[in-house]
């Protein structure tokens, strides 16, 4: 499987170490399978920094990482309560979880004002998760242990112009 991660430089040895707490899925190196989504995670960073360069860096993992029994893996498959509930308390710091790898629908900037409003009690979750479903979902997949951080193949990075 490729994956890509967007950042303003190229991450060629990820480091869980310099991974930020109170993210979607916990700690850990987020990446995604969709380029498109990587661009734009790479603009928005370099655009949040104020300087340097919008960078994709690409990995190849083998698919068997999320069927090994040794790893603590976790899915979710649609924006659904359960979704909305981890990636609140995760973004609060209400949690801490000890999953190796977490997988499911990425929160982008739309989706950002939608949990935003069901974190200040505007929104219920049903109406959050209606919301949501209208919109066009991206994957992210965080990698939030090392161990699984080292599985990662750094395949190339592109500067993006």
């Amino acid at each position: 499987m490729i994956l890509y991660h967007g950042s303003t430089l190229k991450v060629e040895n990820p480091s869980l170490t310099k991974c930020k707490s109170n993210t979607d899925f916990g700690r850990g190196f987020y990446t995604t399978t969709s380029r498109e989504q990587a661009e734009k995670w790479a603009k928005l960073k370099q655009q949040r920094a104020g300087r340097g360069s919008a960078v994709i860096s690409e990995y190849e993992i083998d698919d068997g990482i999320f069927e090994r029994t040794d790893l603590m893996v976790f899915k979710f498959t649609k924006p659904d309560k359960d979704w909305l509930d981890f990636v609140y308390n995760n973004r609060k710091g209400l949690q801490s979880n000890n999953f190796d790898i977490v997988f499911g629908p990425v929160a982008n900037d739309r989706l950002f004002a939608t949990i935003t409003l069901y974190e200040q009690g505007i929104l219920t979750a049903d109406a959050a998760i209606a919301q949501l479903k209208t919109y066009l979902l991206f994957d992210q997949i965080s990698f939030n242990s090392q161990k699984v951080i080292d599985c990662l193949k750094f395949k190339a990075f592109e500067t993006l112009k």
